[in-house]
């Protein structure tokens, strides 16, 4: 496996750089990863690919305004991104200025200074002069991805952000849940589809590049993660019923590899950090098919995907949405995956 084997041509302007109007208004790619079959179907479209009794599993994590601007005391611009709170009042960011700062620096914000206090790898602990969710709602901004080249706005506070989002936490949205409005979830439980909920709160580490031409050499940022008691009576009961687990994005994938039981085990409620990489050649213990938005060029979600349907599968459609002009990345178009065969352990 080599980096350059995840990599496909993009025109720049087939990024999404705002939402459309309506949430169900998107395209939605169907893939199925047996065959690499495709058909071009719209989001509202999911109510004939799902059937009674699937469990669709969410993430309700919700994004913070997780971007500040500050200064240094020798008027030098920084730009802060939240990585994930390491206490009530402190923080591990991604801090961007024209010299690097160091333990002791003061950085002057609209909302009072922040002190950094530690560096860890690329990741520097500051310590806010309050609660760290609490400042960030008064003064940060929506945390748009990089491929997003304007500044957020008052849209985005609503658009960048899931029906379903609960446990603040997130600097970047779980986008597939993005395309769910009340009445396509309403729509879904009445012809018998399930729901539950788990939750990932993702890092900026999710936009981190693979930097290694090998990458089973690269290391994933760690993400907190917590599979509740609901979620697994919701999971135990689909597979007592033989149903399918339909994880709503890559986030939702992670989360359930990460803690899915040894074959044969019930679920039970677990939380914890993840630094889980997926790639071809893992094998799936948890979920039978993945709704997901378009990813980057040899990226780690590409790799993720291309492990649960087949890389050249995935590949294959790739050119055939940017041949037929699909919107891409988080407020971009979807597709809808099954999986390759042999890619899920055989349960019992």
């Amino acid at each position: 496996m080599q980096l350059a084997d995840f990599h496909f041509d993009l025109p720049p302007e087939l990024i999404a750089q705002r939402p459309l109007a309506e949430r169900t208004a998107s395209r939605l790619l169907a893939l199925d990863g047996a065959d690499g079959a495709l058909r071009d179907l719209r989001v509202p479209d999911l109510a004939q690919l799902l059937v009674p009794g699937d469990l669709l599993v969410f993430n309700d994590t919700r994004v913070v305004p997780a971007r500040l601007q500050g200064r240094k005391a020798t008027g030098g611009q920084v730009e802060l991104l939240l990585e994930r709170t390491a206490g009530e009042r402190t923080a591990w960011m991604q801090v961007k200025a024209s010299k690097a700062v160091r333990p002791g620096t003061a950085i002057s914000t609209a909302g009072g200074d922040l002190q950094v206090l530690a560096r860890e790898g690329d990741l520097w602990q500051l310590e806010f002069p309050r609660p760290v969710y609490q400042f960030l709602e008064s003064f940060g901004a929506v945390p748009l991805p990089p491929y997003v080249t304007r500044a957020a706005d008052a849209e985005d506070r609503e658009r960048y952000q899931s029906l379903l989002a609960r446990h603040p936490g997130a600097v970047a949205a779980p986008t597939a849940s993005l395309h769910f409005d009340a009445a396509l979830l309403a729509q879904l439980e009445a012809i018998g589809v399930q729901r539950t909920c788990v939750t990932l709160h993702v890092g900026a580490g999710t936009f981190q590049p693979v930097r290694v031409a090998d990458p089973a050499q690269h290391v994933m940022h760690p993400e907190r993660y917590e599979v509740p008691a609901a979620a697994c009576d919701a999971l135990n009961a689909a597979r007592a019923r033989g149903a399918r687990i339909v994880a709503i994005g890559t986030t939702v994938v992670r989360t359930l590899e990460a803690a899915a039981p040894a074959d044969g085990a019930p679920w039970l409620p677990r939380r914890g950090d993840t630094r889980i990489f997926i790639h071809p050649g893992v094998r799936f213990r948890a979920i039978d098919a993945l709704l997901t938005n378009f990813h980057l060029p040899e990226s780690t979600l590409l790799m993720l995907v291309s492990a649960f349907a087949g890389r050249e599968a995935v590949l294959a459609a790739y050119r055939h949405a940017v041949a037929q002009r699909y919107r891409f990345f988080s407020y971009g178009d979807a597709m809808f995956i099954t999986p390759a065969t042999g890619v899920r352990e055989v349960r019992s």
